[in-house]
């Protein structure tokens, strides 16, 4: 597909990873890209969808838009999140297929996968068992893409795709405590401890747990490739093919933040799903993707750009309350 000529529209284009994915398709020369954002369109319905449709008209839809969290926010929210995902990724690909949308990508999450999935995990053995139960009804209703999609492949002939991305980091991701993942969990703790004075900081589970994760650029880079260059039914991962203990990763992002402290192990807390690393081979031969940032280099770009954000609060605050 020569994206360049298309109509493309991103959900979630506003977000962590879709603004990523919008800063990659202009760079690639796409000069018609819609960015959906939640606040103009409620994508949960039909009557949202079908006005974004009717006002972008895309010939390409990459879908990222999400309703998602950490662990907490998944053990407080399973309905919702179920809910949400499960109909607005339905909607939006049902009324693409109405209108003659070329293509769809659906970006699902690893969260999809059986929770003892053999390591590394391969596409293959995504419907070997049941999710990790803290974020199973996420996990499920983004999975009910790739049944929509391969089902629409075969009844219609609908050209949509499936993706499946490790757990991301980088820029911009959310860093509220409500809502982050680890790695931005961790961040916020350190920083916020060597700001505090603080001697200590608490992390859940027990730090047995191993994560991959990608950076997001790569993600996005990832992302437009599959878009450009694969037209498939099979699932494909997107990662980097390593994966990392959460207690080094405590320790290497206390390192790099410069926090000197004591690292609490709050071993009530679950720890999630015990093993996540992707077999990402299937990438590579079907549309050339490789991860290429360096682990611990995206780790400081990552505290770099959460402490510049700090900064600017900081002085945004000062400058309100000056007389």
């Amino acid at each position: 597909m020569d994206l360049q000529a298309k109509r493309i529209t991103v959900t979630g284009g506003a977000g962590f990873l879709g603004s990523h994915v919008v800063e990659r398709l202009r760079a690639a020369g796409c000069e018609n890209v819609f960015v959906a954002r939640s606040r103009e369109y409620d994508l949960r319905g039909e009557e949202g969808v079908r006005r974004l449709y009717d006002q972008a008209r895309p010939e390409l839809v990459i879908h990222l838009a999400a309703v998602v969290g950490g662990i907490g926010a998944n053990r407080e929210n399973p309905g919702r999140f179920f809910h949400d995902n499960l109909v607005m990724g339905a909607e939006l690909m049902e009324q693409a297929r109405r209108r003659g949308v070329e293509k769809f990508v659906a970006v699902g999450t690893v969260c999809a996968y059986p929770k003892f999935a053999p390591v590394p995990f391969r596409e293959d053995d995504l419907w070997n068992g049941y999710p990790e139960e803290t974020n199973a009804p996420y996990g499920l209703a983004k999975k009910m893409l790739l049944v929509q999609a391969q089902a629409y492949r075969q009844q219609y002939g609908f050209n949509a795709i499936y993706l499946l991305p490790v757990n991301l980091y980088g820029p911009r991701d959310s860093f509220d405590p409500a809502k982050s993942h680890v790695i931005p969990a961790l961040i916020k703790k350190c920083v916020d401890a060597i700001d505090q004075g603080a001697q200590q900081i608490e992390v859940w589970g027990s730090g047995a747990a191993t994560r991959e994760f990608l950076y997001v650029a790569d993600c996005a880079e990832g992302i437009v490739l599959a878009a450009e260059r694969y037209d498939g039914d099979a699932p494909v991962n997107l990662g980097a093919g390593r994966e990392i203990r959460i207690r080094e990763l405590a320790e290497r992002i206390a390192d790099l933040t410069g926090f000197r402290g004591t690292i609490v192990w709050d071993a009530s807390k679950p720890d999630g799903q015990p093993r996540r690393c992707l077999d990402v081979s299937r990438a590579e031969k079907e549309f050339g993707f490789r991860a290429t940032t360096d682990f611990v280099a995206g780790l400081r770009e990552t505290i770099r750009w959460y402490r510049a954000q700090c900064a600017a609060s900081a002085a945004k605050g000062l400058s309100r309350s000056a007389p």
